[in-house]
């Protein structure tokens, strides 16, 4: 069997006028592949990939061939394609709408060492081609609208892994282990933050600082302070904000100089941490 590239597999059928595909790169995945589709009767003749092959159904049925059985995924299911895994897809029932994902074995590893605190792990092997997790599916979405959309770079880099890690934990045959204290690397990480608000920091940055991988890094932050480091690194922009708001500067011009995409970026931020907008915060301290 013939290994191709995911865009080679959407050509070889031409899609209908109400059908949509849209693959795209992660830039801070080294390229990785993702793709959001919506078909009703396209359909992949057998293949495989020299990856893995991961996501979610949103909405309908797919219907596929993979390790000698058909399967069915629904809304809420997780597709577990390893790589060198031929499959087929097509619609059941009208349709289906999806979103998938090519990591690499080198990612796909990166994440099982953090997990299981061990280099040498292996191939991560999933048991199911397809499960039904509709929280870890969520956390998967969130990812990928996260990524396509492309707006906060760290929010989506560390969503994926997060999901990435989730599916590991849950449905591969690994032995999880749990953090153990690292305060110092996450000192040294939070430090950054407050200092370097303001840029766009990348997660595999702030983990050479801590010398630790990404992924241990994200669960490591949480233990010791209760938020993912971009949780914190919003907390802390929203903090600035505040500052900026009191001194009486507008929030569009506070948006830019916090590090959020645009205002209402910061708004969002604003209001779900403090209840107000910024601009009534604003009018708040000016009166």
């Amino acid at each position: 069997m013939q290994l191709i590239t995911q865009e080679q597999a959407l050509s070889q059928t031409p899609l209908r006028a109400d059908e949509r595909a849209h693959l795209f790169a992660a830039r801070r995945f080294d390229g990785l592949e993702f793709l959001a589709a919506t078909f009703r009767t396209h359909a992949y003749a057998p293949h495989a990939h020299d990856t893995y092959a991961i996501g979610t159904i949103e909405q309908g049925c797919e219907v596929w061939r993979a390790r000698g059985q058909t399967l069915h995924a629904v809304a809420g299911d997780i597709v577990l394609n390893h790589p060198l895994d031929v499959h087929d897809g097509a619609p059941s029932d009208g349709g289906y709408r999806y979103r998938m994902s090519y990591p690499s074995l080198e990612l796909m590893s990166e994440l099982a060492a953090s997990l299981t605190g061990r280099d040498g792990v292996g191939t991560p092997f999933f048991r199911d081609p397809v499960v039904h997790d509709p929280e870890g599916a969520a956390l998967f979405a969130r990812a990928h609208r996260l990524l396509e959309e492309g707006g906060d770079a760290l929010a989506g880099e560390e969503a994926l892994l997060r999901a990435f890690g989730a599916m590991l934990a849950r449905h591969a045959d690994l032995s999880v282990v749990s953090v153990g204290r690292e305060d110092g690397p996450v000192a040294r990480v939070k430090r950054v933050i407050e200092a370097r608000y303001e840029e766009d920091l990348a997660l595999a940055d702030l983990a050479r600082l801590a010398g630790l991988p990404r992924h241990h890094l994200i669960r490591a932050f949480r233990r010791e302070t209760g938020l993912t480091p971009h949780a914190y690194l919003v907390d802390v922009r929203v903090r600035r904000a505040r500052e900026r708001l009191r001194r009486g500067e507008t929030p569009g011009e506070v948006a830019a100089a916090t590090g959020f995409c645009d205002q209402p970026h910061l708004t969002r931020a604003f209001k779900a941490r403090l209840g107000v907008t910024p601009g009534a915060f604003r009018a708040a301290h000016a009166g």
